[in-house]
């Protein structure tokens, strides 16, 4: 029973503290009693020593306040010197008082106390009152009789030696008491030095027995320790302690390290072996047979069998190489997929299966052991590279424990690397014997050939006297071929020709157009301004030749207009290609197009799709995708905020007219709506007019060369359809496409139709625009705010455009500055800081409006300057030139002057925000 009971080390140490820890408390205990009664005492000693001395000083203070307010006041006169005498004769007796009941346990020092009380009271009424009442009465005389004598003094002398003698008696007492105090405390060290060595005896005595029952039993375990290493790796001993304490667990984990050890001993040595027969092992089978049959003697396996991965007619197979305990090779299936049986099933996972207590009843295992009932059955993938190149099958009647199985698990970690090498060795012999059976039917193919070119030898005396023959021909064919170059090079030289011929027509187009358009600018301006005849100094008939000028002006500058139309358009029309167009993939192309457009500007982008939409619907996708490309631009590019919605939804027959039925059966109508700036109702038509925007200003603040809508309406058109507009200035827009599904294109009848059925929408739009209000004076009142004392540098060598403009400008309270040409331009830039706005013409002397403008941004540093294009070309890339050389905007000449004020208020108006 005491065996069993476990005292560990732990418990033994424990029990031997709380033996000492009692002692100590006993001691404690005893010192603690000692201790608060010398404390006791030592505090009554010094409480009362400390009241005592305090009293009879207090006494003692009175009374010498008392005598030194007495001689005050005889000496002064003043009543305020009387207050301490009053208050200390008040106050002396109840200290005295006090101090007696102090005393009551000393009767000599009370006799002492009366003595001094008798004193005190024998000066108070002998000197201290008379001589205050003598004062107050002015009785000098009789105050000069007292201080002949001055017996009080004789008093306070008396008092003072009898206080110091009371004191003297005080501390002798207290010397003797703290003698006594001394005495117990003396004896209270001698006692505690005494338990402390008791206590240290009893400490070592339980030391001592503790060391030597840990100590006997750690030293049992250490000398079988040297023992196992002095037998050199004996690890089949183990450690027995009789002890049930610490070392008796420290024997067991002793001993459970000696059995891991000699564990790991037996796989690495197991390991070893197998290693060493398969080492120069050549061939899959041989190294398959020598495997299985050394993991079966080390896991006391029953059967096994060898699969290795093989390619064959494109499909992998895991095919049998190697079985145990079969002598004829029938054990098991032949081959595996991956994926069948447990082999296959093995392969896919790339993991160990093990199966244990396999049913009696359980016959047919898909495995490749055919029919068998083990007890237990492992399957291990060999990997190499990530890759199950080979599978081992294990079945034992008994069992595998876990050490046979963790031996299996760490022979398969590099054996897949032997596999692929000894196939990597195979497949070398295979293509090296391939190598030679191939050299071996060249050299007869190549007896073949020699015999062959005896035959071509002969065959090429005959070619060439053939070939001769055909130098001739040649020769005439290379006379021929020489004028047909020489044809194709007048061809060619008449092309080039007329490319050149095509190159001075637009140049001279566009010569034409500035020269004729420089003199217009100015006819259209002043023609204009008289006709406003805002002075009132014409007569009605010089206003009206005034109209009929500017109205010739504006038909010579139509007549511009279409001969630069002609030389834009003379390399044809347009073809329009009709085919399927999958409606379902819009949403996602224009999604993909504009959602980095949206997030840039953060705007929301919202698509909608109605669920009735036709999937193939027949249309030219491209210019289809222009249409909605261009709208949606348009949409984001002037929305700052709030959102942009596309909408594409099917018209239901009810919706369709007749002529649009006669058309087409499917219609769709593609909407694109915005939350930004609007077009005004007055604004409507002119948007989709080339080079237009809803303001003329908004060229430049937002981008564009106004061609965007025009080329939309004119694709519509062409696709069979329109475009409707719904906005308001500051409500955002709506543009809306409506077109038909054509599979066979636009015929002529169906054009006439679509026309129809346009005039018929837009009807409704012009009604709308007629009924605008004109705001023509609250724009000119505008205009007085937005232009007064604005500084504008016109840069122009036509006098006749800058008098039309400097007359113009003026008149709208701006102050003008004039340049002659851009070297002059840049000279009054540098000497006049205020500019607020340039006009500067492009065709100049010296130095034109492309190369001032280039200064201005570049060299001057001024990027912010409004700086506004004038020219009289306007072909395609002049404006492009313009814009890349630093203008902030673009207008071509003839001007017209509604415009000019509009971009004017624009840019003027931004730059003072």
């Amino acid at each position: 029973m005491l065996n069993r009971l476990k005292l560990g080390i732990r418990s033994k140490i424990t029990l031997g503290y709380i033996v000492i820890i009692l002692c100590l408390l006993a001691a404690i205990i005893i010192l603690n009693h000692q201790i608060t009664s010398l404390q006791e005492e030592r505090n009554y000693i010094i409480k009362y020593d400390a009241k005592v001395q305090e009293l009879t000083n207090n006494i003692e203070k009175y009374i010498l306040d008392m005598e030194s307010s007495q001689r005050a006041f005889i000496i002064t006169g003043e009543p305020s010197y009387l207050e301490p005498y009053d208050n200390a004769a008040k106050s002396w007796k109840t200290d005295f008082n006090d101090l007696y009941l102090q005393l009551k346990e000393k009767p000599t020092q009370r006799e002492k106390l009366k003595e001094i009380e008798e004193t005190i009271e024998h000066w108070i009424e002998t000197s201290g009152n008379p001589t205050i009442q003598f004062t107050k009465d002015n009785d000098t005389a009789a105050l000069n009789e007292f201080f002949k004598v001055d017996n009080g003094r004789q008093d306070i002398e008396k008092m003072r030696n009898l206080f110091e003698s009371f004191r003297s008696a005080e501390n002798n007492y207290t010397q003797a008491k703290a003698h006594q105090l001394d005495k117990k405390n003396s004896q209270l060290t001698s006692g505690l030095f005494g338990i402390l060595i008791v206590i240290s005896t009893i400490s070592i005595i339980i030391a001592n027995g503790i060391s030597q029952s840990i100590v006997k039993t750690i030293t049992e375990v250490m000398q079988t320790i040297q023992e196992i290493a002095v037998t050199k790796g004996n690890f089949k001993r183990r450690i027995h302690v009789k002890t049930n304490d610490e070392v008796n667990e420290l024997a067991d984990a002793t001993n459970l390290l000696l059995e891991s050890v000699e564990k790991r001993e037996w796989l690495q040595t197991n390991i070893a072996d197998i290693v060493k027969k398969y080492q120069g092992i050549s061939a899959i089978s041989g190294l398959a047979e020598t495997f299985l049959s050394e993991v079966a003697q080390k896991t006391e396996a029953s059967l096994g069998a060898f699969y290795v991965r093989e390619e064959i007619e494109d499909q992998v197979l895991f095919v049998k190489k190697a079985t145990f305990a079969d002598g004829d090779d029938l054990l098991g299936i032949n081959s595996f997929k991956i994926g069948q049986g447990l082999i296959g099933q093995c392969a896919l996972e790339k993991r160990i299966l093990f199966y244990d207590n396999i049913p009696q009843n359980y016959r047919l295992i898909r495995t490749g052991l055919a029919e068998m009932r083990p007890q237990n059955i492992l399957l291990v993938p060999i990997i190499f590279e990530g890759e199950v190149i080979a599978v081992v099958e294990l079945a034992t009647m008994t069992s595998f424990n876990d050490l046979q199985q963790e031996l299996v698990k760490q022979v398969i970690e590099n054996f897949g690397l032997t596999i692929n090498s000894v196939l990597g060795r195979m497949e070398i012999v295979r293509l090296l014997n391939e190598s030679r059976a191939m050299t071996e039917e060249l050299q007869v193919q190549s007896e073949e050939l020699q015999t062959q070119s005896e035959e071509l030898q002969m065959q090429t005396e005959e070619l060439t006297i053939i070939n001769e023959q055909l130098e001739e021909r040649t020769k005439e064919a290379e006379s021929k071929s020489k004028e047909l170059e020489k044809a194709k090079k007048e061809l060619e030289e008449t092309a080039e020709q007329l490319i050149l011929n095509s190159n001075y027509k637009s140049e001279f187009l566009a010569n034409m157009s500035h020269e004729l358009r420089t003199p217009l600018n100015s006819i259209l301006i002043l023609s204009e301004m008289l006709a406003e005849n805002s002075h009132n100094n014409l007569t009605d008939e010089e206003a009206e030749f005034a109209k009929v000028i500017h109205s010739s002006g504006e038909d010579l500058l139509a007549l511009i207009n279409d001969i630069l139309d002609l030389s834009k358009v003379e390399a044809g029309k347009l073809d329009m290609i009709f085919n399927e167009v999958n409606m379902n993939e819009i949403p996602t192309q224009m999604e993909h197009t504009f959602a980095p457009v949206a997030i840039k500007k953060n705007l929301a982008f919202l698509i909608s799709k109605a669920n009735d939409v036709v999937d193939i619907f027949y249309t030219d996708e491209k210019r289809f995708h222009q249409i909605l490309k261009n709208l949606l631009s348009n949409a984001f590019k002037f929305t700052e905020s709030g959102s942009v919605t596309l909408t594409i939804q099917q018209l239901t027959q009810q919706q369709l007219t007749s002529n649009m039925q006669e058309v087409s059966a499917d219609w769709l109508e593609i909407t694109v709506s915005d939350t930004g700036i609007g077009i005004p109702k007055n604004k409507h038509q002119l948007i989709f007019e080339s080079f237009q925007q809803a303001d003329g200003a908004t060229v430049r603040k937002y981008g564009g060369t106004g061609l965007g809508l025009s080329i939309c309406k004119e694709f519509a058109k062409l696709l069979g359809g329109w475009i409707t507009l719904q906005s308001e200035e500051g409500q955002g827009s709506s543009f809306t496409l409506t077109i038909p599904s054509l599979p066979n294109g636009i015929e002529e009848e169906q054009c006439q139709k679509l026309a129809m059925n346009e005039v018929a929408v837009t009807v409704e739009e012009v009604a709308l625009i007629e009924e605008q209000p004109q705001e023509k004076e609250e724009v000119s009142q505008h205009e007085v705010e937005v232009f007064q004392g604005k500084n504008i540098l016109i840069v122009d060598d036509d006098h006749r455009n800058i008098y039309a403009l400097k007359t113009a400008l003026e008149k709208r309270g701006m102050n003008i500055l004039v340049a002659k040409d851009g070297l002059e331009s840049i000279e009054i830039m540098q000497a006049n800081h205020n500019v607020d706005l340039i006009l500067m013409d492009i065709m100049m002397p010296i130095m034109d409006g492309y190369e001032a403008m280039t200064i201005i941004r570049q060299q001057m540093k001024q990027t912010d300057l409004p700086i506004i294009a004038l020219t009289a070309k306007a072909m395609k890339n002049d404006r492009d030139k313009a814009l890349q050389a630093g203008a902030s905007d673009y207008i071509s000449k003839p001007l017209n002057l509604d415009q000019l004020l509009s971009v004017l208020r624009v840019w003027l108006v931004s730059k003072g925000s």
